[in-house]
């Protein structure tokens, strides 16, 4: 089998197995009822200072056999849209399928995505949402996407390709954009662009999200894979978005002079 091999353990979750479920299972809140939705919008930050949004999103979810994970290329590496193709990812908690024939199914409803590992291969973002989806649903298998080119065509083309491929099976995929919120300037700063962004995901708005993202100088690192989310949703007649949980790494830290913001939105 061809296995891509964990690039973040112990760094950004813990790499003890033991140890990473239970801080998985600590940050998902035991009173939260879990509901079909579209996708969601999760961050991907270090599970001590994301972890909390991460885990009142994932505990909100129902998550089906397939899940679409999109993530941002922080390292710009790579093809503008790259699908990894391995058998499967591994994390501490084992391994994640690759749901191959919906994998495939999706290059040829976007041709704009490739087979690429290299994108992938020192790419943090996707990677930390797995131990979430392990605990939540231990047969899960995922479609590995990472997007790194900033055009609005290309979010439009690969957001309505998932809107296509959720048509056409009985139980649809569900598709998670893995992104956090705006990079260090202060809290007071950060909220206030946050607000403007997260709003666009509110209203299921990809092309203010896109234009917003740029012109007010947003640095909310997944806004690639959130437009393509947000495109998904209204191809295949999302209603609206939720926020549903929200903090800044001064939480943990205690400096609000500068800060990362985090979010949670689900998308019905």
């Amino acid at each position: 089998m061809k296995i891509r091999s964990p690039a973040v353990a112990g760094a950004f979750y813990d790499a003890r197995p033991e140890r990473l479920e239970s801080d998985v299972r600590r940050h998902l809140p035991a009173d939260a009822s879990p509901e079909s939705a579209l996708g969601a919008i999760v961050p991907h930050a270090g599970y001590v200072y994301s972890g909390p949004v991460a885990g009142a999103v994932y505990a909100r979810l129902r998550i089906p056999r397939t899940v679409v994970v999109l993530c941002p290329n922080h390292t710009g590496r790579g093809k503008p849209a790259a699908l990894e193709l391995s058998d499967a990812w591994r994390t501490p908690l084992g391994d994640v399928p690759i749901d191959k024939a919906a994998a495939e199914r999706l290059m040829t409803l976007a041709p704009s995505i490739e087979p690429d590992a290299e994108a992938h291969r020192r790419e943090h973002s996707l990677e930390v949402q797995l131990p979430f989806l392990q605990v939540r649903r231990s047969d899960v298998a995922v479609v590995p996407v990472c997007l790194g080119e900033p055009r609005l065509d290309l979010c439009r083309e690969v957001g309505e390709a998932l809107a296509a491929l959720r048509s056409e099976g009985d139980e649809p995929p569900l598709i998670l954009a893995s992104s956090d919120m705006n990079h260090y300037e202060s809290r007071e700063v950060g909220r206030r662009k946050d607000d403007l962004a997260l709003s666009c995901a509110e209203r299921l708005d990809p092309e203010g999200l896109f234009r917003t993202v740029l012109t007010e100088s947003i640095s909310m690192c997944g806004f690639l894979p959130a437009t393509a989310l947000l495109f998904a949703a209204r191809a295949a007649g999302g209603s609206r978005g939720r926020v549903v949980a929200r903090r800044d790494s001064g939480d943990e830290t205690g400096d609000t002079s500068s800060v990362v913001g985090y979010a949670g939105v689900i998308i019905d």
